[in-house]
């Protein structure tokens, strides 16, 4: 998971966005959650074709999340562990992989807060296809990216913030200051619960914050 490669791709869906004969390019807004809350960030501040920007629970900054879930020791082997993928793959060898979510101390994976093991394992369709895998230099990727340095460049576009009162996984101090760092026009909507919350027990909150945001400014 390359959060550029992402940005990039966006800026096309907004290239074939603007081509729509349905759509009006004068009106395009972005919403984004979790890490495409950082990508919010980036392409807001970056992309003028937006109008208008909603940035959920974003990930802000991946160096001082990730240091809060691996220290000491964990933290170092993670590093060794970035390495030796390296040296595999320059070897020939396929990429390392790790869960996404898993309770399992000798297993590894990118996260293990029980919110977030509930959240990514929950029943759904099977046509969804989802696996518990991902590439470890996925995890190194999203320790090295640091979306929140672009929240003061996003004006004049306006700029909404909704952010969980007890984010344990992207952290809601990170995006508080992140917030404070963003110009106006800003808005700012606190929701109670942690990160997963406005997926599921606070939808209606959530989407009808970013909804009137809309309705509002484009």
């Amino acid at each position: 998971i390359n959060p550029w490669q992402q940005i990039k791709d966006w800026r096309r869906a907004v290239t074939y966005l603007e081509g729509r004969p349905e759509v009006d390019a004068s009106r395009i807004g972005l919403w984004g959650s979790s890490y495409s809350g950082g990508h919010a960030l980036v392409l807001g501040a970056t992309e003028q074709r937006l109008k208008a920007v909603v940035s959920q629970v974003p990930a802000i900054n991946g160096h001082v999340a990730g240091s809060r879930r691996a220290v000491g020791d964990a933290k170092t082997a993670l590093e060794q562990s970035f390495v030796d993928d390296e040296r595999d793959q320059a070897a020939g060898k396929a990429p390392r992989m790790i869960a996404v979510v898993s309770s399992d101390p000798g297993q590894p994976a990118a996260y293990r807060l029980p919110s977030a093991l509930r959240f990514y394992t929950q029943p759904g369709p099977d046509e969804y296809g989802w696996d518990n895998t991902v590439t470890l230099q996925s995890t190194r990727a999203a320790r090295l990216y640091e979306p929140g340095v672009w929240a003061s460049r996003v004006s004049p576009k306006p700029l909404l913030f909704i952010v969980a009162e007890d984010d344990e996984l992207t952290g809601t101090d990170l995006a508080l200051e992140a917030y404070e760092q963003a110009q106006e026009p800003k808005s700012l909507v606190m929701l109670p619960g942690g990160h997963f919350e406005p997926y599921v027990e606070n939808f209606e909150d959530s989407s009808s914050a970013a909804l009137s945001w809309f309705l509002q400014h484009l």
